[in-house]
This record gives C-alpha cells, structure tokens and sequence, in this order.
C-alpha cells in the first residue's frame, strides 16, 4: 500500500496541479467498503483525475495492449490496474472485477466502453451495472470536463494547459437480490438509472469548468 501512495502522488498529483483540478461531491463517495466508479470518458487523462479523488485503492480495467507499453504498463500495474483483451472472450477480467470488489476495493469501469467525444454520454454497456449488482456494491457516477481539450486539436506535442474539472455524483444502489442469478432486467434498469445520473453529473462538470475558466 505504501508503494501505490508513493505511485499515486506523483500520477495523480501533478495532473491536479498542472491542471488546476477542482473536484465536487467528494463527500458522496461510501466510507468504506467496495463500490464501482462509473466515469464518462473522454481522454486517458481520465484515469489519473479519477484515480485522485480518494485516497483510498482505486482499481482499473485497462485495455491489454497499453499494458505492453514500457512505462505506462509498468505505472498501470503498479496503480493495481489490469488487463482486458479487446475481443472480449477471456472472463478472466469479471473474476478479477468481482474479486476486487469481494476484498473491499474501488473498481473503475468506464461504462461508455472506450473514449467518446462531446458533451452527451453514449449508450453505456452493461459491465458496471452488471457487476454492482452481482457484488452487492454501490455504482459512483463521475463526471470529467476538461480531459478531452487536453491534446484534442493541438499543433504540436505540448499538450494544453487548462482547467479540469471532476463531478462526483450520489452512489446508486442496486436492488437487493435473493440468490446468485443476476436478471437481465435488473442490470438494464440500473444501467438505465446510471445513464440519467452520469449526464447530470457530466453536465454539472462542463458547466461548472466554463464558468470557473473564464
């Protein structure tokens, strides 16, 4: 643990200086025990400014082939990130999602998939849902304004200087199940409730960096 606190100062700590972090709703993230992350996603920014607004764990699914490159390979592992094969056919990532939350961690899952582009959230995939509601967890719905001007639209390899701001929204809960069977209809109906959640918070987050930009 003393590793990932000195790993984690440096990687989420200077993107929050450089870019002016301002983190909102902090105080709705649970006390204690596991819960997943739902993010938008707009940039791989996104990971160090999500994984900065707890000091507690945070896990992440990463896509395998970033985990082939030397040094970001080396900082994921070392944050307690792990790898997911883009055909998607290996299971090992849910039992490794599930094992995590089974041991009291925090799980990101960017439920648009991968990166989007805009101010509206894209139709969400099923994962996060799926797995708040076979672990028995809370879903944390986060909104990320400002990653996406980053290195979107840049001359040059300097990456742009701005203000980045995170929205934290109120956990959802799944409902309580009786048995091991996760039903369909309950992993669409929290997917749809985190859907309308992580708008509102992705919209507070674009509001609140024009306003605080200027």
């Amino acid at each position: 643990m003393l590793f990932y606190r000195v790993v984690a100062f440096f990687v989420t700590g200077i993107p929050k200086v450089v870019w002016r972090v301002r983190i909102e709703g902090r105080e709705r993230l649970p006390g204690a025990g596991a819960y997943v992350i739902a993010p938008s996603h707009r940039s791989m920014m996104d990971i160090p400014f999500v994984a900065g607004i707890t000091k507690r764990r945070v896990r992440f699914m990463g896509k395998a082939p970033l985990f082939r490159i030397p040094v970001v390979g080396w900082t994921f592992r070392a944050l307690g990130s792990f790898p997911v094969e883009r055909d998607g056919n290996d299971r090992k990532p849910l039992r490794d999602s599930l094992k995590i939350l089974a041991g009291g961690d925090a799980l990101v899952v960017y439920p648009e998939g991968t990166r989007q582009n805009g101010p509206e959230i894209q139709k969400l995939q099923p994962g996060a849902a799926y797995l708040a509601v076979k672990a028995r967890v809370p879903i944390v719905p986060v909104g990320v304004s400002g990653a996406e001007e980053i290195f979107r639209s840049r001359r040059g390899r300097l990456p742009g200087i701005g203000r980045v701001v995170v929205v934290i929204g109120e956990p959802i809960f799944p409902p309580e199940r009786s048995g091991s069977v996760v039903k369909r209809e309950v992993v669409d109906e929290t997917t749809a409730e985190l859907a309308e959640a992580l708008q509102r918070v992705f919209d507070r987050a674009n509001d609140v960096r024009s306003r605080t930009s200027r």
